[in-house]
């Protein structure tokens, strides 16, 4: 029997994790993968834990999901709150439930730790993982994402 255990990445992860976004951009029609950036993206965060955390659920000794937080500050709040990003089960695990457990484990350690809010961003087009976030208890903001790329 497979053993499931939720914990934060470490560096010997980054090939795993690189792979799991490479999945999800490969899904979402803002983004594009791209292995170097994904790279640095995912470096920052375990080199600068004031930034935030990246968990890995895994399966056995596998990789088979991640998702991480960021910090930031909200005057609304008054507090420190958390952009919930890159939540991700391979596909061969899904639909057993492990995205559930993964968001839920990281929700946990929020609370824990004393964050106020969790946000996130989900591509409007993905019917299932919206849903996915409304069983959650997440629900949908009046706030419109707008971006604007620098570089």
């Amino acid at each position: 029997m497979i053993q499931f255990t939720i914990i934060e990445a470490v560096h010997a992860d980054l090939p795993a994790l690189g792979s799991l976004l490479h999945e999800l951009f490969t899904m979402e029609s803002d983004f594009e993968p791209d292995a170097a950036r994904q790279d640095a993206g995912l470096r920052l965060i375990l080199d600068n834990p004031a930034l935030g955390r990246i968990f890995v659920l895994r399966a056995g000794e596998a990789v088979a999901g991640m998702a991480n937080v960021l910090v930031t500050v909200s005057t609304a709040e008054g507090a420190l709150v958390l952009l919930l990003e890159d939540v991700i089960v391979a596909g061969s695990w899904r639909g057993k439930g492990l995205g559930a457990r993964l968001v839920n484990h990281v929700l946990s350690w929020a609370r824990a730790q004393g964050y106020s809010r969790v946000t996130l961003l989900a591509d409007r087009q993905n019917a299932s993982a919206l849903r996915f976030y409304e069983k959650l208890g997440f629900r949908e903001s009046a706030m419109r994402v707008y971006r604007k790329n620098l570089s």
